[in-house]
């Protein structure tokens, strides 16, 4: 098999990524055939340490601040994120490179007889060995892994890990994780193991009660941003923001003190904030992450497709926003950036989100809507996002792809008008490729 056809032979596998999972239960994600997979291999998660994430929003930002610091530290370190946004070598990092085509293309041969003797194994579980498989043999000291659904089902879950980290929760996947913010929760911290800490982003209360709870049950300490860190946020620009990070304790935390942190938003502040705790624990369980290193990880950290600004002037946006909490951030992150900025919208989801509900927070703010779909295969019909936004009160243009939704959009802007794209990370990706194709054909 070359490239192309070991991703082709994952995606034949169950893939919940692009067909909607029915039901978020045991028998449907069944842990034991990760594991089963992962022991045909040698067990590779045992061979070395690692942080744990979950989370609605935030957990991908999260992850590559902890990596990026440990990184600086002078550790070998390992990053396991989904989905990805340009390239599925992104998902699979060692030393913050992604991991090369033709070790994907020997670990999948390597991979597929066990896969195939093992019924049922999904695309996410297959992913989940080979990357474990790739750090075991990278000589990976410490990966940091973020779920990639739920947590207590999740294939990642079978890792003992030195800290978990909980971001912040909020109403996605309802069909399958609940419909309530504590149903939600309880899903999320399945990922937290007897005795192991845990960190907390700042949470609202109905969820915060479950992860304590749980965390009592488990024996698992606590750590909460907000009552055991915080942080004041300080100077921004377009470039970056400048944040103070604080343990509450009476022997203060060599790790308190000012940050520099290039993602904007002032959700990324919690977010930072949640990385130094977790990485504050490690210092505590052996790891030697100086303050210097830790501040050189925040300051160089990079996770794009986020608040990003791709052109400033006038200003051009993508941000991978995918449910109506995350919109409702973003909108207050535009109006703190970009004051009084109107914005035409490009606009694409998947039609398993809440997409009312997005369109909804983030009508207020813009002066022309464009609803357009991503070349995903769970992307919502224009038309039907269209009926959406009538619905809720806003006029839509209906553009077949990002790519003419893009060049629509840029030639509708007058003066003091920006152009935000948003609604799910597909779409943000398809729009960074087409923008990087209209920046070449300028130059």
């Amino acid at each position: 098999m070359n490239y192309s056809d070991s991703i082709a032979y994952l995606h034949s596998l169950t893939d919940y990524e692009k067909t909607r999972i029915q039901r978020y239960t045991p028998e449907t994600l069944d842990l034991s055939r990760v594991e089963r997979l992962l022991e045909a291999v040698g067990n590779p998660h045992t061979r070395f340490r690692s942080v744990h994430i979950a989370g609605t929003k935030g957990k991908g930002s999260t992850a590559a601040l902890c990596e990026s610091c440990l990184r600086a530290a002078g550790y070998r370190t390992g990053l396991y994120t989904s989905p990805h946004l340009h390239t599925f070598c992104e998902r699979i990092q060692v030393a913050g490179r992604k991991i090369p085509r033709d070790e994907v293309v020997a670990l999948v041969a390597e991979l597929r007889p066990v896969i195939e003797r093992i019924p049922g194994v999904t695309t996410f579980e297959a992913i989940t060995a080979l990357g474990f498989l790739y750090f075991a043999r990278s000589g990976v000291e410490v990966a940091v892994v973020e779920v990639g659904l739920g947590g207590r089902l999740d294939a990642t879950n079978v890792i003992t890990p030195e800290v978990s980290i909980i971001t912040s929760l909020s109403l996605d996947h309802t069909y399958l994780l609940g419909d309530t913010l504590a149903s939600i929760a309880r899903e999320k911290a399945g990922i937290i193991k007897p005795a192991v800490p845990v960190v907390s982003a700042p949470q609202r209360a109905a969820a915060i009660k479950v992860i304590e709870a749980v965390s009592r049950e488990r024996n698992a300490p606590l750590v909460e941003v907000g009552r055991d860190w915080d942080y004041e946020p300080g100077s921004a620009d377009f470039d970056g923001q400048q944040f103070t990070a604080r343990r509450h304790a009476a022997e203060p935390s060599p790790l308190d003190g000012e940050y520099r942190l290039p993602l904007l938003g002032r959700h990324q502040l919690e977010n930072a904030t949640s990385a130094i705790a977790a990485l504050d624990i490690l210092r505590g369980r052996g790891f030697d992450l100086p303050p210097e290193a830790v501040r050189q990880g925040v300051a160089t950290v990079r996770w794009p497709g986020r608040l990003e600004i791709l052109q400033r002037d006038p200003p051009v946006v993508v941000d991978c926003a995918h449910n109506p909490y995350s919109a409702q951030v973003l909108r207050r992150a535009l109006e703190e950036w970009f004051p009084g900025q109107r914005w035409i919208l490009i606009f694409g989801a998947s039609h398993d989100k809440d997409i009312a509900g997005m369109l909804q927070a983030l009508l207020p703010i813009s002066e022309y809507l464009i609803v357009t779909r991503s070349d995903h295969p769970r992307a919502a019909a224009p038309i039907e996002l269209a009926d959406l936004a009538a619905s809720v009160g806003g006029g839509a243009e209906v553009s077949v792809n990002v790519k003419k939704a893009l060049r629509r959009g840029l030639s509708l802007m007058n003066p003091g008008d920006g152009l935000l794209i948003t609604g799910s990370i597909f779409v943000v990706a398809n729009a960074r490729e087409e923008w990087g194709a209209l920046v070449s054909d300028k130059d």
